[in-house]
């Protein structure tokens, strides 16, 4: 696991150049650099759920093998930065590219349906395969997509309700400020819908992953309006905003671990008519710690110019190898999905983390392919 720890820092750093002291990395948000930032997130977001098989501590104890302790509780800040980044990106897109938002629904999102049904009918095919008895209406419902086959698949669900909420915001207001501020009320709003749903099988908004980092995409479009004087703030007060964000991460982190423990996001059989109000309290925690942990990325990218070409590849598919690692975690677990018997139980995590990748990055080639000649069958927008 040493090694496994430190081949993992290398193919982050590989490739990274330091700025010298007086010299800035002023591309540390172009779509280059941020693809590689979330290169970097899509390699360890396997990572996460692989932990969440092996260690978590909600599993039972003869299941737990340690290893991979670090990645447990780090899923929403990984996904934070997807979000933010979307932000970011889609904002500039509106603002360099021509009548961005004619044909907007066609181009952008009706793609992220593409994906999101592909990926369900795949894992409703594959969850067949494996042995698990499905009645015809639980295949109808897999299939709809209203019951997610692909547990992982959520981001993909939210990602696209804010897309719509961005392009209805920015076509519906004149002004650009306040399209960002009902952004922002729709995270709000958003939340506090999913905090009523609370923790549930079977629907949409099944827990808090699905909420407590949302707030990062309007984050991201603000931080795009206004990028050149943030840019410029980061750059005056760079030796005390690093440290801090830095310690505002690790600070908040632990203060996110104490609001679960007190607060949490459960509840579901208690009768405790604060559970809500308790589960927004730490939801908010959780968005300052969302905001620490990314502005500490492009902190450190302000002075460090990423890039390899491994990361670089991992940046390109970063939906892709989201959507389809989680099979092979399930594949080569304990179990599959606490469903059925897993095709293999691989115990040696070093192992498990080898065979994993080395099954997902076929895949994920295979699914970008099939997805991408899908998305090519749709009609070309009159924008």
């Amino acid at each position: 696991m040493y090694l496994f720890y430190f081949l993992l820092g290398a193919v982050i750093c590989w490739g990274a150049k330091c700025c010298s002291r007086r010299e800035w990395n002023d591309e540390y948000c172009s779509l280059k650099q941020t693809k590689i930032l979330l290169g970097i997130q899509a390699i360890i977001i396997p990572l996460h759920h692989m932990a969440q098989k092996t260690c978590a501590s909600w599993l039972n104890p003869r299941y737990i093998i340690h290893g991979l302790d670090v990645f447990v509780p780090i899923g929403h800040l990984l996904v934070a930065v997807f979000f933010f980044c979307s932000g970011l990106g889609l904002y500039k897109s509106l603002k360099t590219k021509k009548d961005y938002l004619h044909g907007f629904v066609l181009k952008r999102i009706v793609p992220l349906i593409i994906a999101f049904y592909l990926s369900e009918f795949i894992y409703t095919g594959v969850r067949l395969l494996i042995g698990e008895k499905m009645k015809t209406k639980d295949i109808i419902w897999y299939l709809s997509g209203l019951h997610m086959a692909n547990m992982n698949g959520w981001y993909i669900v939210v990602i696209i309700f804010f897309y719509f909420f961005f392009w209805l915001a920015f076509r519906l207001c004149k002004k650009e400020g306040t399209a960002i501020l009902w952004m922002f009320i729709a995270c709000v709003a958003y939340a506090v819908f999913g905090s009523f749903v609370g923790h549930q099988n079977d629907w949409w908004l099944r827990g808090e992953w699905w909420f407590n980092s949302i707030i990062l995409f309007p984050t991201g479009l603000l931080f795009a309006k206004y990028d050149e004087k943030i840019t410029a703030f980061f750059k005056k007060a760079y030796p005390i905003l690093l440290p801090l964000s830095v310690i505002g991460t690790f600070g908040m982190y632990f203060l996110s671990v104490w609001a679960q423990n007190v607060w949490g996001y459960y509840g579901e059989y208690s009768h405790d008519p604060l559970t809500v109000p308790h589960r927004l309290m730490c939801c908010g925690v959780q968005w300052v710690l969302c905001i620490f942990y990314v502005l500490s990325w492009f902190l450190v990218m302000l002075k460090v110019r990423l890039g390899n070409k491994l990361l670089a590849l991992a940046g390109s598919v970063t939906l892709e190898l989201y959507l389809m690692h989680g099979m092979f975690v399930e594949l080569f677990g304990f179990d599959f999905l606490e469903k059925v018997p897993s095709l293999h139980y691989i115990k040696n995590i070093p192992l498990y983390i080898l065979v994993v990748f080395a099954c997902a990055i076929p895949l994920t080639a295979v699914y970008s392919f099939i997805w991408k000649k899908l998305v090519k069958l749709l009609p070309k927008s009159r924008s």
